[in-house]
């Protein structure tokens, strides 16, 4: 109750003060409302800030401040009211400062309160700036310091002029210098780091440096040129101030929002130390597993390294995930709105890059193929070069370089050839066509025959031969052969088809097309003394028969 009755006494104390008297009609303290606001004013005259006063919320500060400053200007631009006539006429709910018998400003309990020293205290310091501030206004602008500020600005622009043009001298000075004491040294750094150091992207980046140290040097001459020469007379000395919080402002708060943010700050870099420690104890456990020095199971050297990426991924998402509320600035809408224009082009832009990304990790853990494997993908076959999280990199038996992406790859059939060669064999295999009229035991003894011909065919197991079909004018037959070597296949191929025609040439067997309908008496047969016709030239040692 007490507070209630002292809140309503001051009402009643702003009221009379707002309604009191001539100056309270003029003052900016007509306040209707006992409620005040915690903004504060300036008010200025010449740029020059005297003192701030509080705001109600009936009578904001900024409007208050604006009709004291007026009357203020009003009264240093009449000469007549000398400066010793400021003087303050207390009451009992406020003190008025007046010039003669014009108001200027009520003080009234709440700026006292609101201070915290006695209201005639504040009335007495806001009357000693009001009349600084008069008597500086009035100085100002006599003949004689205007005569001087002239002058003061004419030398100014004169010692700005000669620090451009020695600024300017100096730029060339040291360009000159640079050329002659690094030019050398430069081009030998070139030769010592086998060109991957560019001569001239040294000196371009020199000379940007140097650059950028004019630009910033010229910038602040005239910015003080400006300050100084702005604060020279009265009518522009508002815009010097503004100059320079134009400067500072920023300076200030970006300092103030550092200062704020350094808790948060001290936590991002504790954060980011724990993390990095972290991320080198799992590198430094999966090199262990890839090495072989530790056993996990379910987890070979073959999978290391893809494991020790997905974990290091959690981590990191983990650590953005703790680190963001510490983010300065990740609270504001213009951070939360940039994160979500990124998230959507990501989502949009990288389909393929996000399926080609599973893909490569889903073809890892299947375990399809390894690098130096002899595969077949769709048409594609070629031997791995290198298998990335994106693409696979493949090199065909006529040394062509195949790229294909693991999407790609993961909706394809693989076909692995290394898989079982060696501890199973890879088993090669070729259809010839042979009538009827040749004994399909000696059509399998001579396919075999030519099959252990074949160097780098597994003796054992031995060939064998299966009967692929009866067909109208011939019998399909298939030899199959072991071999442990996939990259030779074409090789192999190659021999083993030219021991089949030798074979079937030395027992007079013929080779039947697909589609035989009519054939002269005397089969197609090369004889032996045919076998190496012009332009073919028989081995070393070979003998006129075998």
């Amino acid at each position: 109750m007490r507070h209630d009755l002292r809140s309503a006494a001051l009402c009643g104390v702003l009221a009379l003060a707002c309604v009191g008297g001539a100056a309270a009609q003029t003052d900016a303290s007509a306040v209707v409302e006992a409620t005040p606001t915690p903004e504060r004013a300036e008010v200025t005259l010449d740029g020059a800030t005297l003192f701030k006063v509080r705001g109600v919320a009936a009578y904001p500060a900024d409007k208050r401040a604006a009709a004291i400053a007026e009357r203020i200007r009003a009264i240093a631009a009449d000469r007549s009211v000398p400066v010793d006539a400021l003087r303050i006429v207390e009451s009992e709910a406020r003190s008025n400062i007046l010039a003669g018998e014009r108001p200027i400003m009520s003080v009234v309990a709440l700026d006292a309160e609101l201070e915290g020293v006695p209201r005639d205290a504040v009335a007495q310091f806001f009357r000693q700036q009001i009349a600084s501030a008069v008597a500086a206004y009035r100085s100002d602008r006599r003949p004689e310091v205007l005569l001087r500020s002239t002058l003061y600005a004419i030398g100014a622009t004169l010692a700005l002029a000669v620090l451009l043009f020695g600024l300017r001298r100096a730029y060339r000075w040291l360009d000159a210098a640079a050329t002659r004491y690094l030019g050398a040294r430069i081009e030998a750094l070139e030769k010592k780091s086998s060109q991957i150091i560019k001569t001239d992207q040294l000196w371009h980046a020199l000379r940007g440096s140097l650059m950028v140290v004019r630009l910033l040097l010229t910038l602040g001459i005239v910015y003080a040129y400006l300050y100084a020469v702005l604060g020279l007379y009265p009518w522009t000395r508002p815009l010097a101030h503004g100059l320079f919080d134009l400067v500072m402002e920023p300076l200030r708060v970006m300092g103030s929002g550092v200062i704020k943010e350094i808790p948060a700050l001290v936590f991002l870099v504790i954060l980011a130390v724990v993390m990095y420690y972290g991320l080198q104890l799992v590198r430094l456990f999966f090199a262990g597993i890839e090495r072989g020095r530790i056993s996990v199971p379910g987890i070979d050297s073959e999978l290391a390294e893809p494991t020790h990426r997905i974990v290091r991924l959690l981590i990191v998402v983990f650590a953005l995930v703790v680190a963001f509320p510490y983010i300065p600035g990740s609270g504001s809408d213009a951070f939360k709105g940039l994160t979500l224009f990124l998230g959507l082009m990501f989502s949009l832009g990288s389909t393929s890059f996000i399926g080609n990304l599973i893909a490569g990790y889903a073809l890892i853990y299947r375990r399809a193929f390894r690098i130096g494997d002899r595969i077949q993908v769709g048409e594609h076959v070629g031997t791995v070069l290198e298998r990335k999280l994106l693409v696979t990199r493949l090199r065909s038996p006529k040394n062509e370089e195949i790229i294909i992406p693991n999407s790609g790859m993961l909706n394809s059939n693989i076909i692995n050839f290394n898989t079982l060669a060696k501890s199973e064999g890879l088993i090669l295999h070729t259809i010839v066509g042979i009538g009827y009229e040749t004994p399909w035991r000696q059509v399998e003894a001579m396919l075999c025959m030519a099959a252990n011909r074949t160097p780098g065919l597994l003796a054992a197991p031995g060939p064998f031969v299966l009967q692929k079909g009866l067909g109208d004018f011939c019998v399909s037959y298939e030899i199959n052969a072991y071999c442990d070597q996939p990259q030779a296949m074409p090789r192999l191929y190659t021999a083993l088809h030219q021991n089949i025609l030798d074979v079937f040439n030395e027992y007079g067997v013929q080779i039947m097309t697909p589609a035989y309908e009519g054939d002269t008496e005397q089969p197609k047969l090369v004889p032996e003394a045919r076998w190496f016709e012009a332009p073919a030239k028989p081995p070393p040692g070979a003998g006129a028969s075998r």
